[in-house]
């Protein structure tokens, strides 16, 4: 009597060939799930539990079209893409186990599988290629700055361990090389850094904004992965009716700003929050934040929706969208912001943890002149 396999290798449901363990993608986004490819052109996710498969189909559209949401959102299944799926998968042992338990464990894991059409995924390659260009030339003008990798601990090191105490110090005394160690050793720290974010103090919320991007930015060079968590715990507390978002969405323009390499796919999300009058100010900072390293990213979003704010009633709403636009070289709010010019309300722009004084008038003549300037190169 032939013997029934329990487990089988996971297989490509277009091609039949044998396909590797899904794993974190390069640039780190809101929705994460480990991703792969196969031979045959196809991308697929894993979804471990079974339970958000809606989410895995989401995530492995985008990711067959490149991170191109807008394209992924205009597709047609059958006319555009086939999809498949392969289920009672085992994250653990990457084997599909045709009894749904092994060793005691149920397994109810889904592999989901996006293969555009030959036509299509010609077009996704030509938008990628584009964008990359045009990053590529924002990168040449802007020069993001890339930290070098942490070394790693010497022979016999003893992990730190990270508490509300040590965590205090490091912030109060602005010492970046001593939380990313502690950072590296306890990955509870990035978590304990975030609840100092809620502080009454403007001052205190920016600097430590600051603080927590420069973390990041050397942290992600050896794990990125707690960064990108951190992301996505600033944006579930942005989206807590219940709470207010202090220092959330500050922070989130500090580390972004500082690893656009990485996080950059976090941008898009800030503008679910400018329906909000009390988030509207921190997202148009962050926004700014992240325009200074890549214009690029900002460009990608609808941010011709903003265009309007060059006529709201706040100064800094004025100046903060002004700002905005001059750092992506927006030509087609010229008009607008010639308006502006003689604006003399003043408001208050941090940047990097301090603050400064300055007039509408003023962002708005340095609006154009970057807008000037990008028109002659």
């Amino acid at each position: 009597m032939k013997k029934t396999k329990i487990t089988t290798p996971p297989w490509c449901p277009f091609c039949g060939q044998k396909v590797g363990r899904a794993s974190d993608a390069i640039e780190r986004s809101l929705s994460e799930f480990m991703v792969g490819r196969c031979g045959c052109g196809a991308v697929y996710t894993c979804d471990a539990t079974g339970h958000n498969v809606g989410s895995a189909m989401v995530e492995a559209m985008v990711f067959a079209c490149d991170n191109n949401w807008d394209l992924a959102w205009d597709l047609m299944p059958e006319d555009d893409y086939l999809t498949g799926r392969v289920e009672d998968y085992d994250e653990v042992t990457h084997q599909v186990v045709n009894t749904r338990n092994l060793d005691g464990r149920p397994v109810r894991g889904v592999l989901y599988f996006v293969r555009l059409h030959k036509d299509i995924a010609e077009v996704s390659r030509r938008v990628k290629a584009k964008k990359e260009q045009l990053a590529a030339q924002a990168s040449q003008r802007e020069v993001p700055v890339v930290p070098d990798v942490e070394p790693d601990v010497e022979p016999g090191h003893k992990p730190l361990r990270a508490n509300k105490k040590i965590v205090r110090e490091l912030v109060d005394k602005l010492d970046v090389d001593g939380a990313v160690r502690l950072c590296l050793d306890d990955k509870k720290s990035l978590r304990l850094m975030q609840r100092l974010l809620y502080d009454a103090d403007e001052a205190r919320r920016w600097r430590l904004a600051a603080f927590m991007g420069q973390v990041c930015a050397r942290v992600a060079t050896r794990d990125p992965g707690q960064v990108s968590q951190l992301l996505h715990r600033l944006y579930e507390a942005c989206s807590d009716s219940a709470a207010t978002p202090w220092g959330m969405l500050e922070a989130i323009g500090e580390i972004v700003s500082a690893r656009t390499d990485i996080f950059g796919a976090f941008t898009r999300h800030l503008l679910s929050y400018m329906g909000d009058e009390s988030t509207q100010p921190q997202v148009l900072r962050a926004l700014a934040r992240i325009a200074g390293q890549r214009s690029d990213l900002i460009r990608q979003t609808p941010f011709y929706n903003l265009f309007h704010f060059l006529q709201h009633p706040e100064p800094q709403m004025r100046g903060l969208t002004a700002l905005l636009l001059g750092r992506i070289k927006a030509t087609e709010t010229t008009t607008q912001l010639l308006e502006l010019v003689t604006d003399e309300a003043e408001f208050v722009i941090w940047e990097a943890g301090i603050p400064a004084t300055v007039t509408v008038g003023q962002v708005a003549r340095e609006a154009l002149a970057l807008i000037r300037e990008g028109e002659t190169k």
